[in-house]
C-alpha cells in the first residue's frame, strides 16, 4: 500500500480498509477453489467461512450505520460459520457485497460525523470508536485468510508470491523504495 500523507481520519481509514481487502484478494487469487473450503481441522474456518462471516458482520454493521444498531435484529451470526458459499463466484460476489455495504458507509462520511454516537449491540460507541472496532476485526480476518491462502497454497504448489517483503529481501526493498523516492523529487 502506498502511503499516502493525510490529516483526515475518516480518509485514512478508508485507505486503510481498501489496503486490507486487498491484501486479502491477494491471498485468495493464489489459492486453489480447493483450498479456498479447506480447513486445518474440524474447529477451524476455511477462508470461505471466513469471507462469509464478514460479509454478514458487514452488512449488520454498516447498513443504516449512523442511525440503526450496529448488530441488526435479522442477524444470524452463528449460520454465518456453516455451509459457505458454493464456489469462488459465489464466494467473490459475498465479499464485493460485504465491502460495499462497508464503502457506501464510510465514503461520504464528513469529518464532524466522527463525534457522533452509534450504537453496537446497544453500547454506544463514537463513530471513530466503532471503525476502529471493525478496522481490528477485519485486519484479524485478513490475518487469517492470507495464513490459510499461504499455507494451503505453499503445501499444494510448493509456491507462493509474498504480499509484502519476502524473506531475506529487506535490503533490496529498502534499496528500492529509496530510489523510488529520488527518482520522484
Amino acid at each position: 500500500m502506498a502511503h499516502h500523507l493525510t490529516t483526515s481520519y475518516a480518509k485514512d481509514a478508508v485507505d486503510l480498509f481498501r489496503y486490507y481487502k486487498r491484501l486479502a484478494e491477494r491471498a485468495i487469487e493464489q489459492c486453489s477453489d480447493e483450498g479456498l473450503f479447506s480447513t486445518l481441522d474440524a474447529e477451524s474456518n476455511s477462508i470461505a467461512i471466513i469471507v462469509k462471516h464478514m460479509a454478514g458482520n458487514m452488512r449488520s454493521r454498516w447498513t443504516d450505520f449512523l442511525t440503526t444498531d450496529g448488530e441488526k435484529p435479522d442477524r444470524n451470526r452463528d449460520s454465518e460459520f456453516e455451509e459457505p458459499p458454493r464456489n469462488r463466484v459465489e464466494l467473490m460476489a459475498m465479499w464485493e457485497r460485504g465491502w460495499k455495504w462497508l464503502f457506501d458507509a464510510l465514503e461520504p462520511l464528513a469529518e464532524a460525523d466522527l463525534a457522533r454516537t452509534v450504537t453496537i449491540r446497544t453500547e454506544p460507541h463514537s463513530v471513530m470508536q466503532a471503525i476502529n472496532r471493525q478496522i481490528a476485526h477485519y485486519s484479524y480476518h485478513v490475518g487469517q485468510i492470507v495464513f490459510l491462502a499461504k499455507h494451503l497454497t505453499a503445501k499444494a504448489t510448493g509456491s507462493w508470491t509474498s504480499l509484502s517483503v519476502a524473506r531475506k529481501k529487506s535490503r533490496e526493498f529498502n534499496t528500492e523504495v529509496a530510489a523510488g523516492r529520488k527518482s520522484q523529487r
